[in-house]
């Protein structure tokens, strides 16, 4: 899955990205930057 670092400054692809359920019921991912390691978060659409 790909999001972006804010660190890099680019779309980079997540690693280790897991899907969660916001307490407001949207789903979103969170993985880390496969390039400096850093925690990246993305909202997702609804299924």
């Amino acid at each position: 899955m790909e999001g972006y670092c804010v660190k890099c400054k680019a779309k980079k692809e997540m690693k280790d990205s897991k899907e969660q359920i916001l307490k407001n019921g949207r789903r979103a991912a969170k993985g880390k930057c496969e390039t400096c390691g850093t925690s990246m978060f993305k909202i997702l659409g609804s299924k």
